[in-house]
């Protein structure tokens, strides 16, 4: 069977627009680039929200030290001081209004403190699966200034919280598209601290 003219013509244009159709090659460089895209996108997003969650949990810290450096000391000896109990809820308080889990840390209440740090507090609980949210609250933190005095620096006792706050990521979950043998941590303590001279 010979084809005409016509059909040979039909049939190259046909072949041409097979060749140069480019959208089966589209396809599969979208199926290519989609999981990196996804897990691109999800780090961004996991990493800003961590970076995030530090900055509130630096500005609560600072605000729990702020209050423990204006609070009396004449109440330290007790078993669970008024002052400390006070930067406790401030800083459940704090968390909660940023918008962050306080994991029930109004209510729990620290071990008392001895030995080498007899004005040192610690509350801890538990946040779920992504770990133990701990604050700590030492009164009688001691460090060394600038400021001299007969030759010798001076010494200052200052109030320190420190603000273990637990991060769950979601990275974890994404990157095992790309490398399935990829070992990623699940949570991660973002750690904070800050320290101010108490007042009395």
């Amino acid at each position: 069977m010979k084809l005409g003219y016509q059909s040979l013509q039909a049939v190259r244009k046909w072949l041409r627009w097979f060749c140069s159709d480019a959208r089966g090659s589209q396809i599969a460089e979208f199926a290519v680039a989609l999981p990196l895209l996804m897990v691109m996108v999800v780090g961004i997003l996991d990493f800003g929200s961590a970076y995030n969650i530090k900055q509130k949990v630096t500005n609560t810290a600072r605000e729990a030290a702020r209050l423990g450096a204006s609070q009396p000391t004449n109440d330290l000896t007790n078993t669970m001081p008024a002052s400390v109990l006070a930067i406790r809820d401030l800083v459940a308080n704090s968390l909660q209004s940023s918008r962050l889990s306080n994991c029930g840390l109004g209510t729990v209440v620290a071990p008392a403190p001895g030995g080498a740090a007899p004005w040192k507090w610690t509350f801890s609980t538990s946040c779920g699966a992504a770990g133990n949210l701990v604050l700590t609250v030492d009164r009688g933190y001691v460090f060394t200034s600038t400021i001299t005095a007969g030759g010798t620096n001076v010494k200052m006792i200052a109030t320190n919280v420190t603000l273990l706050y637990p991060y769950k990521w979601q990275f974890n979950r994404v990157i095992t598209v790309l490398i399935p043998s990829s070992i990623y941590p699940g949570t991660t303590q973002i750690a904070v601290g800050s320290v101010m001279v108490n007042q009395n």
